[in-house]
């Protein structure tokens, strides 16, 4: 059984359940419950209530059915209705890290504790610098097919409008869903069932994003599986880096805006969605040249704004709003 926490003892983000209710037990109920909740029973009930609605417009079973299910045909309601169940597991996490936890939601954002939308909106403009150098390393690579979007630009629709609508909109918050249960509640889970720090960082890291990597599919061939493994991980790194969620949310925001753009632009929506295969070994270097060079540049800021990565002594008063020299960002760890 682990020792009393030291009154000076200053908790960095993966470290914050051990400031909760005593109980590594706690973390692995809570990973249970969430992974269910959002994957399991938060898709059945509201996938039941988008069916109805539609049944009540005048749909038949059939066309409900089709337009909700994304793996057959990608249809704006039926992308709208995906990026809402994983947005829910941001308010999931909330209600779990107090009920488990007794801490408050906040401390799921960040060790501020907020979420500290000045350096989120930074990161989106940081997010496009990487994004601009792994372009400039995809143009030196050999070119396989599936690759690159080929072909016409597609026709712009109704149905197009519809998906930008719905992309702008709602993809922000699916995207900080996925950040908020992997990079968040798995990352503070994970972190606090060991307690030499190396370890625990290493743990609070690889854990989440080999969950992240494969909740996204099982039948996705390696380069894939390896490059989502990668986001994880880098994705992972920021947050105790940063003591935050908001620099996992620039990216993944990003990423899923040039996906979700390229696919209505040159390709197909479902495929997109559905992506397990048909990438090459040779698209890693590029994708990572850009987790690589946002990890510093992100990390650069942090330490530049003099963002607090870690919590105030146990018991003690929060940091203040402008950031406290004792708490400002130290040499990184990971």
């Amino acid at each position: 059984m682990p020792a009393p926490l030291a009154p000076d003892f200053r908790p960095r983000y993966h470290e914050l359940h051990r400031v909760g209710r005593p109980g590594w037990w706690r973390s692995v109920v809570g990973v249970v419950l969430l992974l269910v909740l959002v994957f399991a029973v938060v898709p059945l009930v509201a996938g039941g209530v988008a069916f109805v609605l539609l049944l009540a417009t005048g749909s038949s079973t059939g066309e409900a059915s089709a337009v909700l299910d994304v793996t057959e045909e990608a249809t704006p309601a039926g992308l709208a209705l995906l990026n809402v169940i994983i947005a829910a597991a941001i308010p999931l996490t909330f209600l779990v890290t107090w009920w488990l936890h007794r801490l408050k939601p906040r401390w799921v954002s960040s060790v501020a504790p907020r979420l500290r939308w000045g350096y989120l909106f930074v990161c989106l403009g940081l997010s496009v610098v990487a994004l601009l150098a792994s372009l400039g390393v995809a143009l030196l690579l050999p070119v396989e097919s599936g690759d690159m979007p080929a072909g016409s630009v597609n026709d712009f629709t109704s149905q197009t409008r519809d998906f930008i609508l719905v992309i702008l909109l709602l993809t922000p918050l699916q995207a900080a869903g996925e950040e908020y249960l992997f990079r968040g509640y798995l990352t503070q889970a994970f972190g606090s069932l060991v307690w030499a720090r190396k370890a625990s960082q290493a743990l609070a890291v690889l854990g989440p994003a080999l969950i992240f990597a494969l909740f996204h599919g099982l039948s996705q061939d390696w380069p894939v599986f390896f490059d989502r493994f990668a986001f994880g991980v880098v994705a992972g790194i920021l947050v105790i880096r940063t003591g935050g969620l908001e620099a996992p949310i620039a990216m993944h925001v990003l990423n899923n805006f040039l996906a979700f753009g390229l696919a209505l632009t040159f390709g197909d929506l479902t495929t997109a969605l559905n992506a397990e295969g048909g990438s090459s070994w040779w698209t890693i270097l590029s994708t990572m040249t850009q987790s690589l060079v946002y990890l510093g540049l992100a990390t650069w800021v942090a330490r530049a704004m003099r963002l607090v990565t870690a919590g105030p002594p146990v018991g003690g008063a929060l940091p203040p709003a402008g950031g406290n020299p004792v708490l400002a960002v130290p040499p990184p760890r990971v």
